[in-house]
Order: C-alpha cells, then structure tokens, then sequence
C-alpha cells in the first residue's frame, strides 16, 4: 500500500497481514480525493475505523492541516503510529486507541470518513445517527455497493454516491434550507 499523490506521493505504508482489515483499494482513495480536492486543504480531517491509517495519511498528504485516527485494534492503531512516524507527521495527527463509539462524541473535524469493517453492518446505521446530530461540514462512507443506506441521517442528506465495482462511497451533508 503506498500514499497516491501529495507531499508524501509514492511512499509505502505498513499494512495489516490477515484479513481482519480492508484497506481502502487505491482506486478508489484516488477518486475519492479527486472529489475532495476543493475542501481538503487546511482540512480537519477524521479516519474512523482507520485501520492502516492509509485514508487519513492521504488526506495529510494532499494539505489536510490535521487528520485524527480512531481505531480499537491495538495492532492496527500501532501500524497507524509506525506510520505517522515514518513520514514524520505524528505533531500533525491525533491517534485514539479506543472504540468510534467512545469517542466520536468528542471528536471535531472537518470531514469525516467512516469505514467499519464489512462484518459490523450496524455500525453505519449508528455512527451515522451520531453524526447526523453533529451536523459536520461533510461526511463519506465507504460501504460495500450492495449495501443500502439510508438517505439521510439526523440533520445530514446524502449528496452523492461513487461506485468503484463492490465498493460505493455515500457522501453526506447538512440538510440546507432554502
């Protein structure tokens, strides 16, 4: 796995052996930031379920300011430290060891990418409930293409839906009145 473009373009990144994670495919992260392009500079941007860190990494590497990486495993947030240190970004990053549930109602970002692993389907439905009551700038979920979610949640409607083959990325942001 390597960083796509950005001050860090090229770089490799640790990974996770086994299949406990699912790494966000290249392709994908690709047009996933050609999409944010116009909002991730000087960005907050948070990686939930951040497994190798590889999203929020990307995001620091195209001009986010900050990224915050929470993720529960305790191998996964040591490969996500190896990481950050690696490319000497660790003063640029928040890394919670802890559950997305645990923390999320502290968290302050400016964009927030949710991945939870394909097994916990419920996870979506709750995060993004919590968030729905946040009411961020902007949220993405990378969820499998067969997966449906809803329209909208709390105060947030989905904008926007990039299907990659399996994989579908639901953009979602506040509901705006006219």
């Amino acid at each position: 796995m390597r960083v796509i473009a950005g001050e860090f373009r090229g770089r490799i990144l640790k990974s996770l052996p086994g299949l406990d994670t699912r790494p966000t495919p290249d392709r994908l992260r690709e047009a996933l930031f050609n999409v944010l392009a116009p909002r991730i500079e000087g960005a907050t941007f948070a990686d939930l379920y951040a497994g190798t860190g590889a999203v929020g990494i990307e995001a620091l590497s195209r001009g986010a300011a900050r990224a915050i990486f929470v993720e529960g495993s305790r191998t996964a947030a040591a490969v996500i430290g190896a990481n950050l240190d690696a490319l000497g970004i660790r003063p640029r990053a928040i890394l919670h060891r802890a559950r997305v549930s645990a923390v999320l109602a502290g968290l302050e970002a400016d964009i927030y990418f949710l991945d939870p692993p394909y097994l916990l389907v419920e996870e979506y439905a709750r995060r993004m409930a919590a968030l729905g009551e946040k009411k961020p700038p902007l949220v993405i979920a990378q969820h499998a293409s067969r997966l449906s979610l809803e329209d909208s949640y709390g105060g947030l409607k989905r904008t926007r839906v990039l299907r990659q083959g399996d994989n579908s990325l639901s953009f979602f942001e506040p509901f705006r009145a006219f």
